[in-house]
Order: structure tokens, then C-alpha cells, then sequence
């Protein structure tokens, strides 16, 4: 029987330099897509998708990520005292939302590291892997489509896009097959590569920062050397999962936006403010008035 995925990392070490200055002084995760810190709808994901743990993988200088989920006492009683009520319920459903635990990574030493920093935590469970940089917009979160696959084969299962041209070499790209019957939607992995030149990528199914792993990557990541930087990359120990057990990966429904970088949290944050009953119309307006 396969087991539930109650537990989902989320690593948010690294130090955002893409986004400097702005990250100099507060963690990138935290940046607001309107009115919302990116690393939010992640964790929302995560609920919506039956995960009722979240482990985040923290370093220096991100405590305020701890501080967004956790209670703020002065700011509740202050809303509480003025009779805000609508903004303190939004607060209180933010600390109220989902245990959340921390895990330290002293060094930014490769997404693989990151998730082996948790496996304490974890222990002999599958679990869920979402980077925040990846804001999906989907009616069924992504997450719950790679658990309804887990859920079927029971093994890891990772999140796919097509990626034609170029931008094909900023991705890990899948080696795969596609499973019988499954529209073009679940395919089997064979092997992944790290970035690779257009015309060495072995397809166009680039992977995208949503994971269900079991706990056999774990091993596979204690086994593998470190790389360029002395970094662990989570490639290579998903290389060596497929060596012990079958890797699927799914090509999910949704929009995908990389929030990591500028350009595209800009048109994150157009997308979504237009999603807003409160700011959608009168944004569009604007927007049609710009003279561009």
C-alpha cells in the first residue's frame, strides 16, 4: 500500500542575487507577487495538495520567513483593538495554516544538500519537494496531480514542461519515454541531464521544481560526490535513484511562472493582480492606457 505524502520541503537558502538589492537585506522567498510573499502560494500548494507538514530549509539572514508563519501577537492585538477584522483573520489563517518546521543549511551547497538536510525530518516517508521560485497557477494544484500519480504507480515522480528551443539548456532535461495511454501526459525517466547544449538535450521535457520523492534519495544523494562549488545537485541523485527504482515524470496542467527571475515575476504580478475581483478591473484599465 502506498503511503500518503503528509511532509513537503521547501529549500530557501540561497541568497537571491538576481534580485539585488532588493534581497540584500530580506530573503527573496519573501518578495510579494501583489500582495502575497512568493514562497506563500507555494506552501498553500502544499496544503491543497493534503501535505499537513512543511519543512523549510533556511540559512542566513531568513528568519523573516519564520516570522511570516509564525504567530505576531503586537500586530493581532493591534488589529483586534481597531476592529480590523478582516485584516486579522488574513494574519491569524497565516500562522494558523500548517505546521511548519525549520531546518538550517549552514552552506548553500547544491539542491541536493538542501533536501538531505531534512531527511531527520523526514524520516522513512515520501515526500513532497517544491521550489518556490516556480509559482504555478493551476485549478488543480500540481502537486495533487504528481500525488494522484504516486498514488497510482508508487514510486518518485517528478513535474515536466515542454521546452522548445534555446531555453531548453536552462533546465535539467529528461531522457524518457511515454507510458501507453497517457496522451503525452506521464512519461517513464531513463535518465536526466543537467543543462545541457540545445543539441545535446536528449528532449524537449524540461524539469520543473515540483517533486514526490521516496526515501531511497536519500542514500543516492550520501553516495554522490559533490560537484563544481563542492555543490550536491539533486540531478545527480535522482540519476542514481533510477538505478534502484522507476523515476515517472508527469507534464502537468498549469500556468508556470519563474519568479526567480525579473522578468518574470513581473508578469507573475501583472497575471495575478489581473486575477484580483478587489484590483483586476481597474488594473486592466490602467494597463489599457499606457501607451506602449
Amino acid at each position: 500500500m502506498t503511503m500518503k505524502v503528509r511532509k513537503a520541503i521547501f529549500p530557501a537558502a540561497g541568497l537571491g542575487t538576481r534580485f539585488l538589492p532588493a534581497t540584500k537585506a530580506q530573503p527573496k522567498e519573501m518578495l510579494p507577487l501583489v500582495d502575497k510573499p512568493i514562497i506563500q502560494y507555494g506552501v498553500e500548494e502544499a496544503l491543497a495538495a493534503g501535505c499537513d507538514q512543511i519543512i523549510i530549509i533556511t540559512g542566513r539572514g531568513k528568519s523573516a520567513i519564520e516570522d511570516h508563519f509564525d504567530v505576531s501577537y503586537e500586530l493581532e492585538k493591534m488589529l483586534e483593538e481597531k476592529g480590523k477584522h478582516d485584516l486579522l483573520k488574513i494574519v491569524r489563517q497565516i500562522s494558523d495554516m500548517i505546521y511548519v518546521a525549520y531546518v538550517r543549511q549552514k552552506e548553500a551547497l547544491g539542491l541536493g544538500h538542501a533536501v538531505l538536510t531534512a531527511r531527520e525530518l523526514i524520516g522513512d516517508e515520501p515526500f513532497a519537494t517544491l521550489l518556490a521560485d516556480d509559482v504555478i497557477d493551476a485549478k488543480v494544484p500540481v502537486l495533487k496531480q504528481l500525488m494522484n500519480v504516486f498514488d497510482e504507480k508508487g514510486c518518485s515522480v517528478i513535474a515536466t514542461q515542454i521546452v522548445d528551443g534555446p531555453a531548453i539548456s536552462s533546465y535539467g532535461v529528461l531522457k524518457a519515454k511515454e507510458v501507453a495511454g497517457s496522451g503525452g501526459k506521464l512519461y517513464e525517466v531513463l535518465d536526466l541531464v543537467e543543462k545541457p547544449k540545445v543539441a545535446d538535450a536528449p528532449s524537449n521535457l524540461a524539469v520543473i521544481g515540483r517533486y514526490i520523492l521516496t526515501p531511497t534519495v536519500f542514500e543516492t544523494l550520501s553516495d554522490i560526490k559533490p560537484g563544481a562549488g563542492g555543490e550536491l545537485q539533486l540531478t545527480d541523485g535522482l540519476r542514481g535513484l533510477l538505478q534502484r527504482e522507476k523515476l515517472y515524470a508527469y507534464v502537468y496542467e498549469g500556468r508556470r511562472f519563474d519568479t526567480g527571475d525579473k522578468l518574470g515575476f513581473l508578469k507573475a504580478t501583472v497575471e495575478f493582480a489581473l486575477k484580483r475581483e478587489d484590483l483586476g478591473g481597474e488594473f486592466r484599465e490602467y494597463l489599457k492606457s499606457l501607451k506602449l
